[in-house]
């Protein structure tokens, strides 16, 4: 093993604190090299809000026998692991959240967490990038304009709002809508690997370039990351069934960025469209107004 310097040696220590902060104790090495955790790519003006290889499971986790200062609340998290209830699993995770104060946030103006709705069995599950002002402020995700579209989007492939489950990359808006920094994903990504453990969705879709390059640690453009379809495996966690260990994820056009530009709505069909075939859904194919 090559010698580490002391500022790589302080760097690995402040990251493991960090895991351990979030539960995350054991650390195995991968069978081929992969990128580190998913956390927010850097969106260029012209990316911005438009909207990666596919990334493997990073690290397995074991659970400490006690709660931690960061609010990891390991009793629960044994129950979650222990349960074959979605409902419930989702519950421990929100109360293992908490009041969040982990990222710098909580100090901007959030008004709610905002940490996602829908059907805890749902086998199709929708992920943004961040709430905005009406999320904010009714603490649910996709409320506005875009999520009026969303709900259009998801009538045309034959479901409804509650059939689904809706989540973001992060739970607290940023101030002035701004893409979330890196350590703000970092934070809120191991929340949102447990919530995608416990519903096991057949199929996500990841809403726009955040979303996307975020869930799959690439940094490609929309027209390379959609029409195709990934296998994703939610880091740091493990089903309590055997029958799933990853989902299908698929990329398309975030609603807002739909609403600024209507002439994209075509191609958003055509990636619902592949997911319907996958789902076996059928409806009336219409273009979602």
């Amino acid at each position: 093993m090559l010698p580490l310097d002391s500022e790589l040696r302080r760097a690995l220590a402040e990251r493991i604190r960090y895991y351990n902060e979030l539960g995350i104790y054991d650390f195995y090495r991968r069978e081929s090299q992969l990128s580190e955790s998913p956390t927010c790519p850097r969106i260029s003006q012209s990316e911005q809000r438009e909207e990666m290889t596919p990334r493997r499971s990073a690290v397995a986790v074991s659970i400490p026998p006690d709660a931690d200062e960061s609010g990891f609340n390991t009793s629960s998290a044994r129950l979650e692991y222990g349960t074959n209830d979605p409902a419930q699993a989702l519950r421990i995770i929100r109360e293992d959240l908490g009041d969040c104060t982990r990222c710098v946030l909580h100090k901007q103006g959030r008004k709610q967490i905002v940490f996602g709705v829908g059907n805890p069995r749902a086998e199709l599950m929708f992920i943004g990038e961040a709430p905005g002002a009406d999320e904010d402020q009714q603490g649910e995700p996709f409320v506005g304009r875009a999520g009026q579209l969303l709900n259009n989007m998801i009538k045309a492939m034959g479901l409804r709002r509650e059939d689904v489950y809706i989540a973001n990359i992060i739970k607290c808006r940023p101030p002035g809508n701004r893409t979330p920094e890196r350590e703000e994903c970092e934070t809120c990504s191991p929340f949102l690997m447990r919530q995608i453990a416990a519903i096991k969705p057949k199929v996500i879709v990841a809403l726009g370039a955040v979303a996307a390059k975020t869930l799959l640690a690439i940094n490609a453009p929309m027209s390379d990351l959609r029409g195709r379809w990934y296998e994703f495996k939610p880091a740091g966690t493990r089903s309590n069934d055997p029958s799933w260990s990853s989902a299908r994820l698929a990329v398309t056009y975030h609603p807002a960025f739909l609403l600024r530009d209507p002439r994209q709505k075509k191609e958003a069909w055509k990636d619902l469209q592949m997911v319907m075939k996958d789902l076996g859904l059928t409806a009336p194919a219409k273009t979602p107004e």
